[in-house]
Order: structure tokens, then C-alpha cells, then sequence
């Protein structure tokens, strides 16, 4: 998990050269996750920017540009539902 006074984790979700979606940290030389859709792309990045403690993720279309950036948050829910019985 990410300390406190550590800048915020991010993600880029970008094309894949041979076909596809990446996961992408900033910096780095090798995609975190590949997946067949930008979707699937989206959830695993929002996953692993949640397990490091919350940060951004951003969405680039097929030509390359921001399509949104998202901040996600990290860990549990502070306020997970009840189950009414």
C-alpha cells in the first residue's frame, strides 16, 4: 500500500502495438496487464491503482489522446453495504 506522503499511484490504459489494450505505469518500460478490450483494460487498471492505495487512471483512445482520468480510490470501502434482513 502506498504511505500517506508517497504521490498518488497512476495508470495509463493505451494501445497495444501488436494489437489490443495495456496497463501502463508512468516510466516504465513493460505494460502491467494486456487485455483483448479497452474495458477489461480499465478494470484491471483500476484494480491495481485500488490495491496500491488509490491514485489515477487514464484512458487513451486508439490515436494515442486522453479520452478521461479517473481518481480511484484505495482499499476497503469505508461505508460497505448492510444486509437488510
Amino acid at each position: 500500500m502506498a504511505e500517506s506522503n508517497s504521490k498518488p499511484e497512476r495508470r495509463h490504459v493505451t494501445p497495444h502495438p501488436s494489437g489490443g489494450w495495456q496497463v501502463v505505469a508512468p516510466g516504465a518500460e513493460r505494460a502491467s496487464a494486456r487485455s483483448v478490450t479497452q474495458r477489461e483494460a480499465e478494470i484491471v487498471a483500476r484494480r491495481i491503482v485500488s490495491n496500491l492505495g488509490g491514485g489515477e487512471v487514464t484512458i487513451h483512445g486508439r490515436n494515442g489522446r486522453i479520452r478521461k482520468s479517473d481518481t480511484v480510490g484505495g482499499g476497503s470501502d469505508p461505508f460497505p453495504p448492510r444486509d437488510h434482513q
